[in-house]
């Protein structure tokens, strides 16, 4: 039976299975993210092993960015302006198609995790819909009417700004770009440097940082429920690992929206409209393996 590899390639690992589907998800393999040139020779080891025992079809990439993911461009498959060490500008699709001339899909990991929860999950036969990740950065990726979201390059929703009230939160923000972006003031890193831990779930319940980091993700939410118009929001990320989170976003998301957002979905059933992902911690592995799949039938 034909199988796909999935990759999903992060700053500091990639993750390999081969499969169809997240029911039979095999072979995981996690390698550190070195060298181009050691971390590829890993997967194309990892590939050719799989190859011995079954016929593999495509291979997905769901990868770190920024990424050029325009088919027109001569750069198409890099990853682009990264801080990794060596990454800059590599073409990581070539690469695999050089080595094994199967059809190769790519997109950046998060667009690839919404692609998995518009395939299998939490948002399931849905058209619009966003999947946010708040880990060590923040990422969104959109589907619309059924296509993934991406323009003249990929959104870039972690970098948005949000008010900022420095009496409350003087906090100057991490990212190295916008200080006190979104990602500045709400990623993982962001919360270990305000309180000073090293994870933000060192921090208990009924810390301050929570209502803190609710009311961030929530002005957010709001924001890319006013531009977006997505029919289900779902959030991921280890920070989002701290259970009650979700729930205290919910109730500022409609203290934010103020009425002026009154479709029944968000008002009404906010339950349903901000969720977590149905494929837990395999959405971007499974995205991967989504993208592969698309990846055969744009080239019949």
């Amino acid at each position: 039976m034909q199988r796909f590899i999935g990759i999903e390639a992060g700053g500091t690992k990639f993750v390999c299975v081969h499969g169809t589907n997240p029911n039979d998800l095999e072979d995981r393999v996690v390698f550190p993210t070195r060298s181009t040139e050691a971390t590829m020779g890993d997967i194309v080891n990892y590939i050719k092993t799989v190859q011995k025992k079954h016929t593999i079809a495509a291979i997905g990439i769901a990868s770190f960015g920024p990424v050029d993911l325009d088919v027109r461009s001569p750069n198409y498959g890099s990853i682009t302006a990264t801080p990794k060490p060596g990454w800059m500008n590599f073409n990581i699709v070539q690469a695999l198609k050089d080595a094994f001339q199967l059809p190769v899909g790519f997109d950046t990991d998060v667009n690839a995790a919404a692609f998995a929860e518009h395939h299998w999950g939490a948002s399931k036969g849905l058209s619009d819909c966003l999947y946010i990740t708040v880990g060590t950065g923040i990422g969104v990726g959109a589907m619309a009417n059924g296509q993934l979201l991406h323009g003249a390059m990929h959104p870039e929703m972690g970098h948005i700004f949000v008010p900022h009230d420095g009496v409350r939160d003087p906090f100057e923000g991490v990212c190295p770009y916008h200080h006190d972006c979104l990602e500045g003031l709400a990623a993982g890193p962001a919360m270990g440097a305000r309180w000073q831990v090293d994870s933000a779930l060192e921090l208990k319940e009924g810390h301050p940082a929570w209502e803190l980091e609710a009311h961030y993700l929530a002005l957010a939410l709001a924001n890319y429920t006013m531009c977006l118009s997505p029919e289900r929001i779902v959030m991921g990320g280890g920070v989002m690992k701290h259970r009650p989170l979700l729930d205290m976003i919910k109730p500022k998301v409609v203290e934010y929206l103020a009425g002026y957002i009154a479709h029944p979905s968000v008002l009404e059933a906010i339950d349903a409209f901000i969720v977590r992902p149905g494929l837990g911690d395999d959405s971007g592995i499974c995205g991967a393996l989504a993208l592969a799949g698309q990846a055969i039938n744009n080239e019949r």
